[in-house]
């Protein structure tokens, strides 16, 4: 992962995704500074929130601190599915959920930064998902679009209680290339595109469960 910056795009596993936050400190350990995560913005919204974002690097958008981050040869990461993907029941899983969401590729494409997909067996399990966060965050009008989602731990309800130990095994795949020339305000292209990262994020999933298994 060395190198000039890239695009980390990452599967969601559960709402705290500690697998990705597991692959910074590799990425630390290995290159001398965290990537930086791309967050909620709900984080800015608070005094606490703005110190996690400060102390950690995180980024809430295209903004300053990520052309700054960039400008250094650092990279981002990104886990495209958002709360949608790590908020759900305990029966769907180890499923990339992207929906049609293409921000990750404009992103990608407005500064030029080639995408590495990465996977993890194991995160669907750190919680027991008892409903679909985002659809029922979406019902009842939670702000800044948050979900509502109810899982358990060892020890009861998140965010209570931490996590299951459960075994995570992390697969990275070979960076994608974004082809020159493509126009970021063209549905037809970034859905293409779309649909080889998360063929790439999801056979890194599978792989990773088979190694499991």
């Amino acid at each position: 992962m060395g190198g000039r910056s890239a695009l980390i795009c990452g599967y969601h596993g559960r709402p705290l995704a500690h697998d990705l936050c597991m692959l910074t400190t590799v990425v630390e350990e290995r290159l001398g500074y965290l990537p930086h995560g791309v967050i909620h913005a709900a984080f800015e919204k608070s005094q606490l929130g703005r110190r996690f974002i400060d102390g950690l690097g995180f980024v809430t958008g295209d903004g300053p601190s990520m052309t700054a981050a960039i400008a250094r040869g650092e990279h981002i990461l990104v886990a495209p599915g958002g709360t949608a993907e790590g908020c759900r029941p305990f029966w769907d899983h180890t499923r990339v959920s992207w929906g049609r969401r293409t921000g990750y590729l404009k992103l990608a494409i407005r500064h030029n930064l080639p995408i590495i997909p990465v996977a993890c067996a194991g995160t669907d399990w750190t919680y027991i998902g008892l409903n679909d966060g985002y659809r029922l965050g979406k019902r009842v009008g939670m702000p800044a679009r948050l979900p509502l989602w109810g899982g358990l731990g060892p020890l009861g309800l998140w965010p209570f209680s931490p996590p299951f130990p459960v075994r995570l095994t992390q697969r990275v795949g070979a960076p994608i290339r974004l082809p020159s020339g493509v126009d970021p305000e063209s549905r037809a292209e970034l859905l293409a595109l779309h649909g080889q990262v998360t063929t790439a994020v999801q056979s890194l999933l599978e792989q990773a469960v088979a190694e499991e298994a």
